[in-house]
């Protein structure tokens, strides 16, 4: 989602006569977009900021801004504790962020003579903007690019009590099926043949804007409406929430043959007593019979999810009950995650948090269980032959080609420049256990 945000600020930037640059010492701005879901991202942000104001030494006139949710969090604090930052811009004020810095840009230039005195000012604009929604869809494409992200809402009303992100985000709004689809035929003009639908908790989409109709959600209407653009190959979204998911959007997957055979489902905990005060809304039972449903609805289905492991008074049989209901699932991968106490959330301000100690101890023992796990589902294709979409140049290794599999996974194999954008099928030889290698005899 933060992908998909920045690349709508570099697309309004560059429409106003701004060039892209890959090092930061090129640039006159220097725009970090931030994550709040983990004080580790917070962190990383803040400390590559403080890295940057080195810069502003011998270039006055440079712009230094953060974007996203710590911005919508911290506000003008940030401006406050980092003397050099100048922009200060929330999560639904994307759109303005173009204006924001032609409009220092021209200070600057006006305050020249000024500023080399330590002249200061900046712009802060955390407000919510109804029909914010709706300003994230324009794009950059690469050439011969085949993947975009669509972003179909923003916002999130579950208010989990680890998550900060109801507060950064705000409150649930979708964008009209209509537009959705014309964002999407205007992709594939461009040449995109992959879509992969954006939203925080993506399949609840349209539930406060839209009816059902014929028993199907509004989320699987837009599913079934993108479905039926011509041209498109490939259909996917993130990310879920296993309450989002009805009979109808189960048997989509079984319906929908461009909707690719892979779920990111978080679980978060195989605990009942940790997932109620989490306030997820379901038992660890009925997540399980959740992915029994999808795989009988598509066989071939990959399930990813992610994990937290210790959670305020979380005890070792709780995190032994998540331990084995990952195994039980047998997830393709996970993302496990040791608890982050974030600001004005319930779960900061719980009794019994754990030391860190415990959370690493927990962290590095599941991570082990997921990994077997990867290796076991690379391992049982090697052999098979499987359609890809070639993305691009491999990023461990750019004299190789990158691709991905229905179910999501990397595959790396040789190839030609003429290989990049295109959909063809790849013997599988080899498995490392997180990435795929295919035999370029195919090709």
């Amino acid at each position: 989602m933060n992908e998909r945000d920045s690349e709508q600020v570099a697309r309004m930037l560059v429409a106003r006569g701004h060039e892209m640059t890959r090092h930061e010492k090129e640039a006159d701005v220097i725009l970090l977009n931030t994550c709040s879901v983990r004080d580790l991202a917070e962190q990383k942000a803040l400390g590559k900021m403080g890295l940057l104001g080195r810069l502003r030494k011998n270039r006055p006139e440079m712009i230094f801004g953060f974007l996203g949710c710590m911005a919508q969090s911290r506000g003008a604090e940030l401006v406050r504790d980092i003397g050099h930052v100048d922009l200060v811009v929330g999560t639904q004020k994307f759109h303005k962020v173009a204006d924001y810095v032609e409009e220092l840009l021209d200070r600057k230039r006006a305050m020249k003579d000024r500023l080399m005195d330590d002249a200061r000012f900046s712009i802060v604009d955390v407000e919510e903007e109804e029909g914010s929604q709706e300003t994230i869809k324009e794009h950059i494409l690469k050439e011969k690019q085949a993947t975009a992200f669509v972003s179909i809402m923003q916002g999130c009303n579950m208010h989990c009590t680890f998550c900060i992100v109801p507060t950064t985000r705000g409150s649930e709004r979708s964008r009209s099926i209509a537009e959705i689809v014309r964002e999407v035929e205007e992709l594939v003009s461009r040449g995109v043949k992959e879509v992969t639908l954006l939203g925080q908790i993506v399949n609840l989409f349209g539930r406060h804007e839209l009816e059902k109709i014929n028993g199907k959600s509004p989320f699987v209407q837009l599913l079934e409406a993108v479905h039926g653009v011509v041209g498109l190959r490939r259909l996917r979204f993130t990310s879920p929430h296993p309450i989002g998911f009805r009979e109808d959007l189960i048997h989509a997957f079984a319906e929908l043959p461009k909707l690719m055979p892979h779920v990111h489902l978080p679980m978060q905990s195989g605990s009942d007593r940790i997932l109620k005060a989490m306030h997820r809304g379901y038992t660890a039972e009925k997540y399980f019979g959740l992915t029994e449903k999808l795989r009988m609805a598509c066989p071939d289905l990959a399930i990813t999810t992610d994990v937290i492991v210790g959670f305020p008074s979380e005890t070792e049989d709780d995190y032994l009950a998540t331990r084995s209901m990952v195994e039980r699932v047998g997830f393709d991968n996970a993302f496990v995650f040791r608890y982050s106490p974030r600001r004005d959330t319930p779960a900061a301000e719980m009794a019994e948090q754990l030391p860190e100690e415990v959370k690493e101890n927990r962290n590095q023992d599941l991570l082990r269980v997921v990994d077997a796990l990867a290796i076991a589902k690379g391992e049982a294709l090697v052999g098979r032959e499987v359609e890809i979409l070639c993305e691009g140049r491999s990023k461990t290794n750019g004299d190789r080609l990158m691709g991905r599999s229905p179910g999501n996974k990397i595959v790396i194999f040789d190839g030609a420049e003429r290989h990049i954008g295109e959909i063809f099928d790849l013997r599988i030889e080899h498995s490392s256990g997180f990435s795929l290698y295919g035999d370029p005899a195919l090709i």
